[in-house]
């Protein structure tokens, strides 16, 4: 059976420019205050991990941080690359990162957790390359009741369709979106003073039909579990989103749907 790294890197291989286009607006809302959760500053040394187009990267370059940004997948490298071709990007394994102990002053890793088959692992791992009095910043979804966009299309899966459809099975989307045990995680894995701060974001769409067809496009395991739906679960799934997100529409057709992000940070002692 395919193990869940294995669908992961696949399905990212595929997606990168999807992603670009329909995430791009939204988890570039919270940059700013991860950067400055993680104390980013001129001359820093900064990993940033599953760093896709390189969004985060770019923002720490322009604070005058020396930035290197590491994806497992070679196709989000290389359109990182494309975009920012002044800052190293390399592909790599989160889980066994190919730096030295202590190389960098700062490490984050933006909406990446929930994509890492073992999370914990991977913060061990940044916790190895941090040198000492170094910061990590990591940001996540809120749950699903508060991230609507996500929480909408999940509960009319749950409602109307088979949420058993036979993917790998792989960790909780969610697990990091409660702060507690977010900061309980990262104290077992090393660090010290975890503090957690919550960032509103908005997702924004021409209509509903283009959020839902963003959210085929660009997402991984939210796309496949719809794809894998019989042709009446998907019809009942698809107005049931259609209907719930009327209440997010704006006069001239727009919708906004609420999309918070969970910033967390800490220190290696």
């Amino acid at each position: 059976m395919e193990t869940f790294g294995t669908f992961e890197h696949g399905a990212w291989q595929k997606v990168g420019k999807a992603y670009d286009d329909f995430f791009g607006n939204l988890t570039t809302q919270s940059i700013e205050p991860l950067l400055d959760a993680a104390g980013i500053a001129r001359g820093m040394k900064m990993l940033d991990i599953a760093t896709g187009p390189g969004y985060v990267a770019a923002a720490a370059a322009r604070r005058g941080a020396m930035v290197t940004g590491l994806d497992f997948s070679s196709e989000m490298v290389a359109l990182a690359s494309s975009r920012h071709p002044d800052i190293r990007f390399r592909e790599g394994n989160a889980e066994a990162l190919p730096f030295a102990d202590e190389s960098f002053d700062a490490v984050v890793i933006c909406f990446g957790l929930l994509h890492f088959p073992d999370a914990d692992q991977a913060l061990r791992e940044a916790f190895r390359v941090l040198r000492h009095g170094g910061r990590l910043g990591i940001s996540v979804w809120a749950t699903a009741e508060r991230a609507v966009g996500f929480g909408i299309v999940l509960d009319a899966v749950q409602a109307h369709g088979n949420t058993n459809v036979g993917l790998p099975p792989g960790p909780s989307f969610f697990r990091f979106s409660e702060p507690q045990e977010c900061r309980r995680t990262l104290q077992a894995a090393g660090f010290a003073d975890p503090r957690t701060i919550e960032i509103a974001q908005i997702w924004r769409f021409p209509s509903v039909i283009a959020w839902i067809e963003g959210v085929e496009r660009s997402t991984v395991r939210t796309a496949a579990l719809l794809r894998a739906q019989t042709p009446e679960a998907y019809a009942g799934i698809r107005a049931a989103v259609e209907q719930r997100g009327q209440a997010y529409l704006k006069d001239d057709g727009r919708v906004e749907l609420p999309m918070p992000a969970i910033l967390t940070s800490a220190t290696k002692p």
